[in-house]
């Protein structure tokens, strides 16, 4: 088998495409011929030594894969060989094989092909957990997504309308907003680039023209760094800021905004939520797959990459040149 090892830390270029021995399952464990992985943020960071989990080297990032079983376990009785499954993996993910626990993987639903399952449940998992467990968001509510257009980010606009909510999304460009409106943001902010004052208070006039002057009733913020004090200022008398995630940065919150809006800051770690309540996630990704198979979301490819250059999707996230999603494939295991 081959995976893609981070030696030392540092950045995408660091990581080296390495054969490796592969692995045999534990009593309780199975072992995943991968056919697709996806990239997301915490690969970015797990690699640099900024992230919550810091495996011992050498380690392959990679938290989420597709594949097939071809060995199990001899405790093992939900899973047969030749199944198809996905699972969170933490990290590993970007090789030919890994060996996870069986009670970590899901069996892939016959109408969801590997790429798509590969990329479906850490997106939609996180937004969903944080839009229906963290937010409560209603049907006559209007939400805000910043960082719009990336993996989260889409599964969030799409989730707040299948829940009936009013989606306005924040994004870096004109392109970005386009690809949103299309799959059903009702309005699009491009935000500036710059950490301004007056680029912060465009930002927020823009909110609160768009929302009204009630502001709006949830902030989903994959983003944080300048965009989010705006962001809270714009926010309604009671409502929800979800701490989603920091691609630019961790903000500092002036703590008298909460009070004045009588709002919640409310922390998204989905990770902990699947470990501390699995029926609940069990329950989640259920709903999730029903509106898949209903076709009410679909996971937005914006690339594949050979898992070889996992380190090319790499850069390119951290670029936040993505529209959707990234995945990385093995034509054969």
């Amino acid at each position: 088998m081959y995976a893609m090892l981070s030696t030392a830390p540092g950045g995408p270029e660091t990581l080296q495409w390495s054969a490796q021995d592969r692995p045999e399952p534990g009593p309780h464990d199975m072992v995943v011929a991968i056919r697709a992985a996806s990239v997301n943020y915490p690969d970015t960071l797990i690699i640099q030594d900024l992230y919550q989990m810091k495996p011992p080297r050498p380690f392959a990032p990679g938290g989420e894969i597709a594949g097939e079983i071809i060995a199990i376990g001899n405790e093992v009785t939900d899973h047969e060989i030749g199944d198809r499954v996905m699972a969170l993996t933490g990290y590993g993910g970007f090789a030919t094989h890994i060996c996870i626990p069986a009670a970590s993987a899901i069996k892939i639903p016959d109408d969801m092909p590997d790429l798509d399952a590969a990329g479906f449940i850490f997106t939609y998992g996180t937004s969903h957990h944080a839009l229906k467990d963290r937010a409560n968001l209603q049907s006559d509510e209007t939400v805000l997504v910043l960082g719009a257009a990336g993996g989260v980010g889409t599964a969030a606009i799409e989730l707040a309308k299948a829940r009936g909510a009013r989606v306005i999304a924040a994004v870096s460009s004109g392109e970005k907003a386009t690809f949103c409106e299309k799959i059903g943001a009702d309005a699009t902010i491009v935000y500036g680039k710059s950490s301004d004052k007056e680029d912060q208070i465009e930002f927020r006039n823009k909110i609160r023209s768009l929302s009204g002057k009630a502001g709006v009733d949830v902030v989903y913020d994959a983003v944080g760094g300048a965009y989010a004090e705006p962001a809270l200022r714009a926010i309604a008398w009671q409502g929800r800021y979800l701490v989603v995630g920091f691609a630019a940065g961790i903000p500092k919150i002036p703590m008298n905004l909460p009070l004045l809006k009588g709002c919640q800051i409310v922390g998204v770690f989905w990770g902990a939520a699947v470990q501390r309540a699995p029926k609940a996630h069990l329950s989640n990704v259920a709903e999730l797959f029903d509106l898949y198979s209903a076709g009410r979301i679909r996971p937005r490819i914006h690339a594949t990459y050979p898992m070889e250059n996992a380190g090319d999707a790499l850069t390119a996230l951290k670029n936040r040149n993505v529209l959707g999603k990234i995945i990385l494939t093995n034509p054969s295991s």
